[in-house]
């Protein structure tokens, strides 16, 4: 099989597991986000451990995606035209960015169930909310300085209030599966 129709079939299937896995994202942990009901100031203390511990993971996992798949390769010029595997680059940046995109939410949302890291998350949902068309704008190659930058930034800001709630989170790079909804 020529090289370039082999890369065409890979960035076909990756582009639409990305589709998949953004249907299949949105679902889950937004049930699993409102089993856990948003705790008053007196609610249990082991609810709001869950929360923070449910927030860690999916803003880790955030984290770790975007640095690995979209900030590296961005940096070492691998989205750059003419790049040796620049397809498959942007292809895993794109999916990369919609999980991402998809963790920080859930992230958002398990920070209501514990009331010191709402308030320190909550200034962060417009952030957050600007990244939405980002893993496309990957995908396609359009994406610039600015776009990782504003990733950056983000990913930043969201580890930031955790550390000042007391939910610090650390990097953790998804599995092949984890990234494309397996």
């Amino acid at each position: 099989m020529p090289r370039s129709l082999s890369r065409g079939v890979v960035a076909l299937l990756l582009s639409s597991t990305l589709l998949m896995t953004t249907a299949a994202c949105n679902g889950d942990d937004t049930q699993s986000a409102s089993a856990v009901s948003t705790p008053s100031a007196s609610g249990s203390f082991e609810q709001q451990k869950l929360a923070k511990t449910r927030f860690v993971a999916n803003a880790g996992l955030a984290a770790g995606a975007a640095y690995q798949w979209i900030v590296k390769p961005y940096r070492a010029g691998k989205f750059a035209k003419g790049a040796d595997g620049r397809t498959f680059a942007l292809v895993k940046a794109g999916l990369a960015g919609a999980f991402t995109y998809n963790r920080l939410k859930a992230a958002v949302n398990n920070a209501k169930g514990d009331p010191l890291l709402s308030k320190a998350v909550a200034p962060l949902s417009a952030g957050i909310d600007s990244l939405k068309d980002l893993g496309t704008k990957l995908r396609k190659g359009e994406a610039g300085d600015a776009d990782v930058s504003s990733f950056e930034n983000v990913i930043n800001s969201v580890k930031d209030a955790g550390k000042s709630a007391g939910a610090e989170v650390v990097d953790k790079v998804p599995s092949a599966s984890q990234l494309s909804g397996g």
